[in-house]
């Protein structure tokens, strides 16, 4: 099956939880942006704890805009999810390759740096934009994804993402997990849960095991102690189009975009999010140019 998210709670009404495959999703990002190993973990376990936040929250059709930067050599992420199982994001240095760290591990640490921040913006239908962010914990992705629903959320969890790369830079394996504590969740099962994910093996040794975000869960709470709610695909999906970047551009000042006509007798632009590149012939930019002076006029 292509990649998947389940949600569930434990059926003593203390927890909820989130699993995620993320395999496919990741592929294409790192297909899309050329990421090497480093740069490839970092996205990855970005878009993977964005997946899971999205499908956490309980209104229909919010989204939400992750930002991290520690001021590392890979630079900013920007990831964009929904509650569909949609996402998208692009890394701001895409080729960044480090020595294994001491456990032998991709040094996601080090790649993202720990000297900035974790911003999330959540957007609802007829609401004004939420923002809230918060200090890097350990640049590791997981970790500060923990830290920000525990300081910005109130709400204590336990976030776990993986991203096994290949030597040929391919994405070998790839998803995570989301643990939320409920009102009433006692001291002595939060401990046995915090022990019981501390004795599992890693989320990527499980993944490529063939593990499924299901038995992933189950190791942390046994079988038969949960309800699986709902089993929801998800993709890495942009939605740029042609018009979309032509609506953008009649945002420019007008006095830029006769440059770009002049100079170079059109304008290419190209996606972050997914690297498709789209053209606008002479033709195309005259008719966007008049477009951005009817808005600039309207705006009057």
């Amino acid at each position: 099956m292509k990649d998947y998210l389940v949600k569930a709670t434990t059926t003593d009404g203390m927890f909820r939880a989130y699993a995620v495959d993320a395999k496919e999703t990741i592929s294409t990002a790192q297909k899309d942006h050329d990421t090497w190993s480093a740069s490839s973990a970092a996205l990855g376990r970005t878009l993977i704890g964005s997946l899971m936040l999205a499908a956490s929250v309980d209104k229909s059709g919010e989204a939400i805009t992750v930002k991290i930067n520690g001021q590392g050599p890979v630079g900013g992420i920007v990831v964009d999810s929904d509650s569909k199982g949609h996402v998208k994001g692009y890394i701001q240095n895409p080729h960044v390759h480090l020595p294994l760290n001491k456990k032998h591990k991709i040094d996601v640490s080090k790649a993202v740096g720990v000297n900035g921040f974790l911003e999330v913006t959540r957007v609802s239908a007829n609401e004004d934009p939420y923002t809230s962010s918060v200090p890097l914990a350990s640049g590791e992705i997981g970790d500060d994804f923990t830290f920000y629903l525990a300081q910005s959320e109130q709400i204590p969890s336990a976030v776990g993402v993986s991203v096994f790369v290949n030597d040929d830079n391919s994405i070998g394996a790839a998803g995570g997990y989301l643990i939320q504590t409920l009102p009433g969740a006692s001291d002595d099962a939060i401990t046995k849960v915090i022990n019981r994910i501390k004795e599992m093996p890693m989320i990527s040794e499980l993944l490529l095991d063939h593990q499924t975000p299901e038995e992933m869960l189950e190791l942390i709470f046994g079988k038969n102690n949960l309800h699986f709610l709902d089993k929801m695909p998800v993709e890495f999906y942009c939605n740029c189009s042609k018009q979309k970047f032509a609506q953008d551009l009649a945002g420019i000042s007008v006095d830029q975009l006769e440059t770009m006509l002049k100079e170079d007798r059109g304008v290419s632009v190209t996606c972050n999010f997914c690297q498709s590149k789209y053209r606008y012939n002479e033709e195309e930019l005259r008719a966007i140019i008049a477009a951005a002076k009817q808005k600039k006029a309207s705006s009057k």
